[in-house]
């Protein structure tokens, strides 16, 4: 009889432990993403993307409480320019300059706190890492059905990344290049 009380105990912590897990969330895997940067200088502008190594989205209850991802820098692609100019600015991206993806192949983003806004809206605070150096940011989200939408914009400067920068250097004239740039994040899970 002993024997019976414990094991029936054992299983109702067990399915109390089990209940609880299931309880944390979901993890939801990106099937498929889209990533499009913009970046601007005083003569116009110039965009491109990059891909999404691994990332995924947590969910609690069907609402958003978290995110990780990892960008291929290496992926970094220009996409409003061809033949040499396009070789060249992408091997300008992708040097010490820039983003020194040799050095820092990729880009690590984790949710470190998720507000609803609205229906099917959030508020992301995250940890961004980019060559080796992390800084929160905020941005917003939007999640409908399957997919999740955002749009980020990023002070390079931060990320040791000055080349070109007004903030750092006098007389660049033509030659400034504005400290933020864009995301344009399209995802599915």
């Amino acid at each position: 009889m002993k024997h019976l009380v414990l094991s029936i105990i054992a299983l109702v912590l067990l399915q109390s432990f089990t209940f609880g897990i299931n309880s944390l969330g979901e993890k939801e895997e990106i099937k498929s993403s889209q990533i499009v940067w913009k970046g601007y200088k005083v003569t116009g502008s110039h965009q491109g993307t990059m891909n999404l190594k691994s990332g995924s989205l947590s969910f609690e209850d069907e609402q958003l409480v978290g995110g990780e991802f990892i960008i291929d820098m290496s992926s970094l692609t220009c996409t409003d320019l061809s033949g040499e100019y396009k070789g060249k600015l992408e091997g300008h991206l992708k040097s010490g300059d820039f983003f020194d993806v040799v050095e820092f192949p990729t880009t690590n983003l984790n949710f470190t706190k998720v507000m609803s806004s609205g229906k099917n809206s959030y508020n992301i605070t995250a940890d961004l890492t980019i060559k080796g150096i992390t800084q929160s940011i905020l941005f917003d989200v939007s999640v409908y059905g399957k997919k999740a939408t955002a749009n980020i914009k990023i002070d390079r400067t931060k990320f040791n990344v000055k080349y070109g920068s007004g903030s750092f250097f006098e007389g660049l004239q033509d030659n400034l290049i504005y400290d933020e740039f864009d995301l344009v994040i399209d995802l599915e899970f």
